[in-house]
């Protein structure tokens, strides 16, 4: 019997979707990835060798460029050998050597200041408003939201394991892999971009390739009887969604729709 592999964690530090501090370099750059915004950088290249990332900074004036070293500890950086004059910075989880002579940004020390938001379910809404409250913000009338909690109630009874997400403006279902369809609130309707899989589906309006959405296709509905009519389209882009995911096909906003399976 094969013996269960050693599992050798960090202080419990809970940031950012993070539980644990990280025990070697590959913990520190996964923690750069999650507040290299906060440290005002962006990243132009991730590489094997050294230096390990090309990142800017924002100075006031402009983006400086950094050749930036990741480490565990900063005196790794001296332990490995590297020099000095081909890097600009070291970033890593804890700053050891205190004669370095490179910048050095301790993300053990940074992650202090920054926020840190708890992490929910993914159908709490941001915030911490209940989904009716967030339709207030695109003073969405009452029709609309009735129709909203019924398509709630029927995907699902299609799969309990469905569920939405919202973002600032708009909610996605899940199947529960994957989105299929997003919907946004208007005053009066429920406009939806619904998963086709490049086929027609009822009276769903297939996107023009042009847009680079060939198996998504959107939808307006303002009424209860629009909505039973469009409930079966709904289970059906349900079924498309999940063939494809066991066919290990692309299902995103950008996938390219088989031109054999495309029906005008």
């Amino acid at each position: 019997m094969k013996e269960p592999e050693q599992s050798l964690v960090g202080d419990l530090i809970n940031f950012r979707g993070l539980v644990y501090s990280p025990l070697n370099e590959n913990g520190v750059v996964f923690l750069f990835g999650k507040v290299a915004g906060d440290l005002n950088m962006y990243v132009e290249e991730i590489k094997p060798g050294f230096p390990d990332c090309i990142a800017r900074r924002f100075t006031g004036k402009g983006w400086e460029r950094l050749r930036v070293e990741f480490e565990y500890k900063s005196s790794n950086f001296k332990q490995h050998g590297h020099d000095p004059n081909g890097c600009d910075m070291i970033i890593c989880w804890e700053h050891d050597w205190k004669d370095c002579p490179l910048e050095v940004i301790e993300l053990k020390d940074r992650i202090k200041e920054m926020e840190n938001p708890p992490i929910d379910r993914p159908e709490a809404v941001i915030g911490g408003d209940d989904i009716d409250t967030w339709f207030d913000k695109f003073k969405v009338k009452d029709k609309p939201r009735k129709i909203f909690h019924r398509l709630l109630k029927y995907i699902k009874s299609l799969d309990e394991a469905c569920f939405y997400k919202v973002g600032k403006t708009n909610v996605s279902f899940y199947c529960p892999e994957r989105v299929f369809i997003l919907l946004f609130p208007r005053k009066s309707l429920l406009r939806m971009n619904v998963f086709t899989d490049g086929r027609t589906l009822g009276k769903v309006k297939q996107f023009d390739f042009e847009r680079g959405a060939e198996k998504w296709g959107g939808l307006s509905i303002s009424s209860e009887e629009e909505l039973t009519k469009a409930l079966p389209w709904v289970e059906e882009s349900y079924k498309r969604i999940n063939k494809a995911i066991k066919n290990n096909e692309p299902t995103g906003w950008y996938a390219k729709a088989d031109e054999g399976d495309i029906e005008s």
